[in-house]
């Protein structure tokens, strides 16, 4: 065989070894070519980090609504008593959409709390501001009550929450660990009379790029 037929087999051999190399080490777990596979938010896909993923978010998220209904404060309340959403504080390297979380939890307890608690959206206060003034002065009439525009309640509790991060870096890898901590505050004396945790860690080879 000819020098040129000994490289040109060579060649042909080590390309499908590259490629090869090349889609293990992008750590894609379905054939090349195949279609986005759709996963329910609480499992752990292939494409994974060691930060805070969709399956941390679901199961913290579900323990703070659980956690938040069995106090006493909230189950045994003559009326339901009416929570504000206050922000979240990230303290973790992780530049993810904090106010997810409240999000979440605050779906959670309107889906399936059964009117237990209600929520004052004051995402919407200048827009009903706005809305009060225009009925006050009558150039718009509120079909639904009379009597005409009432006043907005005010927050019985303040639900917040702060996830605090802890990372370890050597050359065998990265280390995350995160803690996720929750409170619900009287509006009326500043006491916390709910808070709850959870803590995750993990580890692996490759951090994940958040957008």
């Amino acid at each position: 065989m000819s020098t040129t037929s000994r490289f040109l087999v060579a060649s042909v051999a080590i390309v499908p070894a590259f490629l090869s190399g090349c889609a293990t080490s992008a750590g894609v777990s379905q054939p090349a070519g195949s279609p986005v596979v759709e996963m329910r938010p609480d499992e752990r896909g292939a494409v994974a980090g060691t930060g805070i993923e969709s399956q941390d978010m679901v199961a913290v998220t579900d323990k703070m609504a659980r956690s938040i209904l069995a106090i006493p404060q909230i189950a045994r309340a003559p009326v339901p008593p009416s929570i504000v959403l206050d922000p979240v504080v990230n303290n973790t390297r992780f530049p993810i959409n904090k106010d997810i979380f409240l999000t979440r939890i605050r779906t959670q307890l309107n889906s399936k709390a059964a009117g237990q608690v209600s929520f004052l959206d004051r995402e919407m206060l200048k827009t009903l501001e706005r809305e009060r003034e225009l009925k006050r002065t009558g150039q718009v009439t509120a079909s639904a009550d009379p009597r005409g525009p009432s006043e907005f309640g005010g927050a019985d509790y303040f639900l917040t929450g702060k996830l605090d991060g802890m990372t370890t870096r050597t050359s065998a890898g990265t280390s995350d660990y995160v803690l996720y901590s929750f409170r619900l505050t009287d509006a009326r004396t500043s006491r916390i009379v709910w808070e709850d945790t959870a803590e995750i860690k993990k580890q692996g080879l490759e951090d994940a790029a958040y957008r």
